[in-house]
């Protein structure tokens, strides 16, 4: 394989020139056409390096692997708070990851990825508290709390693969700090909701905004974990 010391997706394409895979069937690489052949290229790219779908399971077992942890040892006392409770400690872990990003250093030795993962289960039990309220006895009964959690988890898969089908891989392009940033805005769109009491005129309700914030937590997660190793 050919080898340059060039940006790796310049070897990539160093490496297609040389198997010839350019030259395949279906193939748009033509000199008069370079945007057609840098789509093909990229498409070819995402297709070799990344499976969404796998890195996207990996990370949901992570979370909830904790939320179950966490489960075992304080029960579903959160079932007592109101979705607004839940907004702000979302907040609250977002503005902590977008503040360690901005001065570069932090005095408490946890990174930002147990709050990206707290961003995640935090929204998930959001969606819950939505479906089934508040209550004063919090406990679940044995297994539902689970089944909750998958049931609004993977809603939020199967969005971000109809989006990803829409969209292709574009989110892989953007910083991490855009995901918090975005997150955050989801946020303050979400205390506005919840002070209008719920009533929207033409955007989208308190769930799509909890599911795209799940969706752009994994985005986070996904980067963290697979960039690093």
């Amino acid at each position: 394989m050919l080898q340059h010391n060039f940006h790796p997706f310049c070897n990539f394409f160093c490496n297609l020139v040389h198997l010839n895979l350019l030259h395949e069937p279906g193939c748009c690489y033509h000199s008069r056409d370079p945007q057609g052949t840098w789509d093909y290229l990229i498409s070819i790219h995402m297709n070799i390096n990344h499976n969404t779908e796998k890195e996207f399971e990996h990370i949901i077992n992570l979370c909830r692997e904790i939320f179950l942890t966490k489960m075992k040892d304080y029960g579903t006392a959160w079932r007592i708070l109101r979705s607004t409770a839940l907004t702000d400690q979302i907040y609250i872990k977002a503005l902590r990851i977008r503040s360690i990003d901005d001065k570069g250093i932090q005095k408490i030795d946890e990174g930002i990825k147990p709050e990206y993962i707290g961003i995640v289960n935090y929204s998930v039990m959001a969606l819950v508290q939505l479906e089934l309220g508040t209550c004063e006895n919090p406990e679940l009964k044995p297994g539902e709390g689970e089944r909750l959690y998958n049931k609004y988890i993977y809603a939020a898969r199967d969005l971000m693969l109809n989006k990803n089908h829409d969209y292709g891989e574009a989110w892989r392009n953007m910083r991490i700090s855009s995901f918090t940033d975005i997150i955050l805005m989801k946020l303050l769109r979400i205390k506005q909701i919840e002070d209008n009491k719920g009533k929207t005129y033409i955007s989208e309700g308190l769930d799509a905004n909890y599911y795209d914030i799940i969706n752009y937590a994994i985005f986070a997660l996904i980067r963290l974990e697979y960039e690093n190793s």
